[in-house]
């Protein structure tokens, strides 16, 4: 076979250098856009967190105790009692709660979930004349346990807004509605390292109807740089389309999911269904209206969440403005499809969520109401 010609050395030669540089240009564009989007973002953060309000008052907090995922939220809301309250006793729900608040005397005992935490103690921290409040993350889908835990509560927060009917039917005087929010030492836009960056992620576990939905999207979602990570997507009837853009079978941290939302170009976000058979003890049919936390956590890493429609979503955020919104599965594909081709008009939003959210939705302004409600 003879060798190739000079000339056709050098043409090819020519042409990998041509496409060297391209790339190049590519990587650099990337680059440049990634470091404007980040200092836009940095310049909205130095505008929205700041110190706030601190209550001279002695609150006891009752973590969980219920491990991963719950641990992170223990952690960041006792964090952040430390910072707005005068004096902070963190325990969790293993522990002898009840002797500890007749040691300790704080002025109110907030208990996280309350699951795990016998209502025995409770009871005996109300004789005592110690104030008692529990703030339930799960609701509905475990009001068949939360609905006669309530009733030991001088105080019931709830992230569900259709629970509070539900608990003041039961005989809950006071029952406020105070949905979770997100902890921006985790959630919060990063610069993403090159091999985190996709067109489209979801975090999220595969309860049956969010795995039927996914079935419909899977053929088009199989065409993009997708990347799913969560427990039980090998439920997917199109399992195989997707495959190799799964990691199934374990939860990541609060950090590696915001890696995630950090370098996706779009992040969706599917509620879970109120009837959804996966662990469901909301016998009482309880509709669920209410946002999950994933949609201040996605919105704070100032990327553009595609989330279905919640009643209650409109008042947290404004669809078209600083989130975007499908109903069916032809909306989704076609909505990915509009903003990866507009990417001003997508990071734009997805900016203006991010300052929503540092304004708005923070755990610090979380608690800030629960304290307003408890001490004025």
């Amino acid at each position: 076979m003879a060798a190739p010609s000079r000339k056709s050395r050098t043409n090819r030669n020519q042409l990998i250098r041509k496409q060297a540089a391209l790339g190049a240009a590519a990587g650099f564009r990337i680059g440049f856009d990634h470091g404007n989007w980040y200092g836009q973002c940095e310049a909205v953060l130095q505008k929205t967190i700041g110190p706030g309000r601190v209550w001279p008052v002695h609150v006891m907090f009752v973590m969980t105790s219920k491990g991963y995922p719950y641990s992170p939220i223990d952690a960041a809301l006792a964090e952040t009692f430390t910072g707005l309250t005068a004096r902070v006793t963190v325990t969790d729900a293993n522990a002898q709660v009840a002797d500890l608040a007749q040691q300790m005397r704080p002025d109110v005992v907030i208990v996280l979930d309350g699951l795990n935490l016998p209502v025995e103690q409770i009871d005996r921290i109300r004789q005592m004349g110690i104030r008692t409040a529990v703030w339930f993350t799960d609701d509905p889908y475990y009001s068949d346990m939360t609905s006669w835990i309530a009733l030991h509560y001088d105080d019931v927060f709830t992230l569900e807004l259709t629970c509070v009917a539900h608990y003041q039917s039961l005989g809950a005087a006071r029952v406020h509605y105070l949905p979770l929010g997100f902890h921006p030492v985790d959630f919060r836009p990063r610069n993403p390292a090159r091999d985190q960056r996709h067109e489209v992620s979801f975090v999220g576990s595969a309860y049956w109807k969010r795995a039927a939905f996914f079935d419909q999207v899977a053929g088009y979602l199989a065409t993009k740089d997708t990347l799913i990570s969560g427990i039980w997507w090998e439920r997917l009837a199109n399992f195989p389309l997707l495959a190799d853009k799964i990691s199934s079978g374990r939860w990541m941290g609060p950090q590696e999911t915001a890696a995630v939302y950090n370098g996706s170009k779009i992040v969706i976000n599917m509620h879970r269904a109120y009837d959804d058979q996966t662990f469901n003890n909301n016998s009482a049919g309880i509709p669920a209206v209410s946002l999950n936390p994933r949609t201040f956590e996605i919105a704070a890493c100032a990327t553009l969440q595609l989330t279905d429609i919640r009643d209650d979503l409109s008042s947290f955020f404004t669809p078209g403005v600083d989130i975007v919104t499908y109903a069916s599965p032809q909306e989704m594909i076609e909505k990915i499809e509009y903003y990866l081709t507009h990417e001003e008009e997508r990071r734009a939003i997805a900016i203006r969520g991010m300052q929503r959210a540092m304004s708005e939705h923070t755990y610090a302004k979380r608690l800030e109401q629960m304290l307003t409600i408890l001490f004025g």
